[in-house]
Order: C-alpha cells, then sequence, then structure tokens
C-alpha cells in the first residue's frame, strides 16, 4: 500500500510539472495549494488544538526538496483556512487576527 501512494505521488508530480512546462503555471499554483490546504489540515487534525505546526511542516510535506519557495504561499493558505474559521494562527501565545497585516514567525494550530 505504501509503494501505491508513493507511485501515486510520484505521477502527481510529474503530471503537474509536464502541465507547467506546457505552459500551465496558474493550474500549478492551484494543485499546489490544494496539496498546502490538504497537509495543514491533516497536520494539525493530527496534532490536535493543544498543538500547532509550523507552515514549514506544511510546505516540506509538499517539496521536501523545494521546500522554501512554497512558504509565503503556505502562510497564504493558512490565512485563508484561519478567515474559513478552520484553523487558529498564532504567534507566542496570542491568536493573530488572519484579516490583519502580521510579520514574524506564525504557527498553525486545530481549532
Amino acid at each position: 500500500m505504501a509503494q501505491q501512494v508513493v507511485t501515486h505521488a510520484f505521477r502527481l508530480e510529474r503530471v503537474t510539472e509536464t502541465v507547467s512546462r506546457a505552459g500551465y503555471p496558474g493550474f500549478v499554483k492551484d494543485v499546489t495549494e490544494q496539496r498546502l490546504r490538504a497537509a495543514i489540515l491533516r497536520m494539525t487534525r493530527e496534532r490536535g488544538p493543544a498543538k500547532s505546526i509550523c507552515p514549514s511542516d506544511a510546505a516540506r510535506a509538499v517539496d521536501e526538496e523545494n521546500w522554501r519557495h512554497l512558504m509565503d504561499q503556505a502562510r497564504d493558505v493558512a490565512r485563508d483556512l484561519a478567515k474559513a474559521g478552520e484553523v487558529v494562527i498564532t504567534q507566542g501565545d496570542d491568536v493573530v487576527d488572519p484579516d490583519a497585516t502580521w510579520r514574524g514567525p506564525i504557527r498553525i494550530r486545530a481549532r
């Protein structure tokens, strides 16, 4: 079963790469956002509302080698999920408003 999951992930990556080269960068961005969203929701739910994840955890889950390039996108997806009420974003012990401008490290936890 694990090998099958790896095969499917590899195939998705190859299809995404092919589509990107074909001139559909918007499609690739949408797929990446969907994968980031799924990773954030899965990881925060696994850890529960008492623990949090860093956006880099989700970025690494989506692309182990190029995760740094996904950091802004991961933070944007986290913001959208917080606006939808699916997660909470924190800085230190404080919950931050997803509509506000914030800078610096954030953490994401399940609601």
